[in-house]
């Protein structure tokens, strides 16, 4: 059995499935498959999750499938009405919106608040020691590091200007994801939380 996680990006296609499985392995008798299928950025996934969800759910393997999860950052898409301006607003009316558009009930739309790397900046310690010293005092509730400037352009700020070289967002972000342990971060990032409860639930034998 498996999920299928659709994603805008390769940092999420290369690092997500082994973070996602090692938070969620040791709670199942039968570790659980993730797949990915990645999309060229949040506009695609938006446009075809609909076409793509239904070959998957209603495919000849649709039987192995345990669910679709589509993740996207909540920060870069401009699809929202523009009198919503909030954090929460904009996470319940997207949500809502591509749920409602794809029409299945295995597919589940969730967004990482604000981008994926709030999650990395649950464990400080993972990043050089010029960096972590630099953070913001907000980083200690990740998620709220906010649509004016976001983890990565955090960090695509603070790398030059204290490691004299940049934070390169595939290549970085593989590499601290592969030692980012998630119970931190599912304690600090209350919508991550949100979306592996979500996965376990949905993966345990009903």
């Amino acid at each position: 059995m498996k999920f299928i996680l659709f994603v805008e990006g390769y940092t999420e296609d290369k690092a997500l499935p082994k973070f996602f499985r090692k938070w969620l392995d040791p709670k199942l008798n039968n570790p659980i498959g993730i797949k990915t299928v990645r999309f060229e950025g949040w506009p695609e996934l938006v446009k075809d999750a609909p076409l793509k969800a239904k070959m998957h759910l209603s495919g000849p393997y649709k039987d192995d499938i345990v669910a679709v999860i589509s993740l996207l950052d909540l920060y870069g898409p401009t699809f929202y009405p523009n009198n919503l301006k909030g954090c929460d607003e904009r996470y319940k009316w997207a949500k809502l919106d591509i749920e409602k558009k794809v029409n299945h009930p295995k597919f589940f739309q969730f967004f990482a608040v604000h981008e994926v790397e709030a999650w990395l900046l649950s464990q400080p310690e993972l990043f050089p020691l010029e960096v972590k010293n630099a953070f913001p005092k907000k980083i200690q509730k990740p998620e709220t590091v906010n649509f004016n400037e976001p983890p990565a352009k955090l960090l695509e700020r603070l790398y030059p200007m204290h490691m004299k070289r940049s934070y390169k967002k595939v290549v970085n972000g593989k590499e601290l994801f592969g030692r980012l342990d998630p119970n931190i971060a599912y304690q600090k990032c209350p919508k991550l939380k949100e979306l592996i409860d979500k996965m376990l639930e949905l993966a345990q034998p009903h």
